[in-house]
């Protein structure tokens, strides 16, 4: 193991000022009951980056229920790993206790068959909760004691190279917990770093790894992944070490079927627009995101489903059924979302009928506007009639009485003017274009 190097307050760039309050009260009140306080992990990393923590972790040589003591307003969480929670209000300030590098026996830690851990509640030093961290630019500790970095594994020359390494071996680590693997492409993507080779290389051998994880839980980290406001590249990353089709298998098929075709270009047109809305502050709908990853492999299905007789929006329907049932054994996908995945696909079909009453009735959906946007995305990348969204543009705007020449029978969805029975058309023209 490296030696240990502390880097004093004027050799890094983390002041007190930048700390939430609430956090440097957990860190002063746990140095007044006389243990160790530290800030770790991501807070300290995003810090010398000059960025802005969402977060605050706290890590100590209090056990859980000694920091219970310290704090009235503590709640103990979790059986994977034991946790404190002192609530402040809105904001949680989370305080975890050193943990051991080997179990004496005398513990809680528990490996499934795979190497993966059920279960880690071993207490140590904090050298060796170090060393049991992941990747070594999370491995630094603030000392609020004399408000120095101090760094048992390198982490500091990996955090100035701009490096991603794991702590240790890369392929025990990736077994023991495979969600280190998505783990180490969304804090890639996130800083700007690099993976290092010795990550990289094993990632797409153990891929596979995933299928061990619990679906609800790759779900809390997909959101991670494709909320973090760098969708299009983390999309890309996790092609490339082949851990997409592990999360989404169908979307993948679909994708493999056609690289370079419409459904990359939605896809990819739609996380686009994510990390344009996230980098803008503006919200963001979990549900649209997840029907745009889904639409292909359902869009292909209820289109097979309509050419074997079925009426169009019950095919859509079934096919929205079967392929989250599918889905959700990668995934789960939470019902409250699913259920507004299902209406806007469903909505797809009945946006096609610009005749008669339906329209307006449709304006009145609850769910018409994601609808609506979901369809204008599909014809801005080719995969909808153009046509079709900008005559649902211009109707949405319209008066009661152009609305309802819009809708008249034989009316054309380009201009929502009655087309002449009595006029054939003929062969259409090439359009003539002038050099200028």
């Amino acid at each position: 193991m490296p030696s240990v190097k502390v880097y004093a307050r004027s050799e890094h760039t983390i002041s007190r000022t930048l700390i939430s309050d609430n956090a440097l009260k957990v860190l002063y009140r746990l140095r007044k009951a006389d243990y160790q306080a530290y800030l770790v992990g991501g807070c300290v990393r995003d810090l010398l980056l000059g960025r802005e923590p969402k977060d605050f972790d706290v890590v100590t040589d209090a056990h859980p229920d000694e920091i219970r003591a310290v704090f009235r307003n503590c709640r103990l969480i979790g059986r994977r790993f034991r946790l404190a929670h002192v609530h402040f209000g809105n904001e949680i300030v989370e305080v975890a206790t050193f943990r051991a590098l080997n179990d004496d026996g005398v513990g809680d830690r528990q490996h499934g068959r795979d190497g993966r851990i059920l279960r880690d509640n071993i207490y140590g030093t904090i050298e060796e909760d170090a060393w049991r961290r992941d990747f070594t630019v999370n491995a630094l500790y603030y000392n609020i004691r004399d408000f120095s970095v101090v760094d048992f594994v390198c982490g500091m020359d990996d955090h100035k190279a701009g490096i991603l390494r794991l702590i240790g071996d890369p392929e025990q680590r990736f077994r023991e917990d495979p969600v280190r693997m998505l783990r180490a492409v969304r804090f890639a993507v996130k800083l700007g770093f690099t993976i290092h080779p010795s990550c990289a290389e094993p990632m797409p051998r153990l891929a596979s790894l995933l299928e061990g994880i619990p679906s609800a839980r790759l779900f809390d980290e997909v959101i991670k992944l494709l909320l973090s406001g760098y969708s299009v590249q983390t999309f890309e990353e996790l092609r490339h070490y082949k851990l997409f089709g592990l999360l989404f298998p169908e979307t993948e098929q679909c994708l493999a079927r056609e690289p370079e075709g419409f459904p990359l270009v939605f896809l990819a047109k739609v996380l686009e627009r994510t990390d344009e809305r996230i980098q803008g502050n503006k919200g963001v709908a979990p549900f649209f995101l997840f029907a745009a990853l889904l639409w292909e492999p359902v869009r292909i299905l209820a289109n097979a489903k309509i050419k074997a007789g079925d009426n169009e929006v019950f095919a859509y329907q079934e096919a929205a059924s079967e392929v989250l049932n599918r889905q959700v054994r990668s995934v789960a996908i939470p019902r409250t979302i699913s259920l507004t995945m299902r209406e806007i696909w469903t909505l797809q079909p009945r946006l096609e009928r610009t005749k008669g009453v339906r329209p307006l009735k449709l304006l009145g959906h609850p769910r018409f506007r994601a609808a609506y946007d979901f369809l204008a995305l599909r014809a801005e990348t080719g995969e909808a009639e153009p046509e079709l969204a900008n005559w649902w543009t211009r109707f949405q705007s319209a008066n009661e009485a152009e609305q309802r020449a819009m809708t008249r029978e034989g009316a054309s969805p380009r201009t929502g003017v009655p087309r002449s029975r009595s006029r054939r058309r003929g062969p259409r023209r090439p359009k003539v274009t002038h050099d200028t």
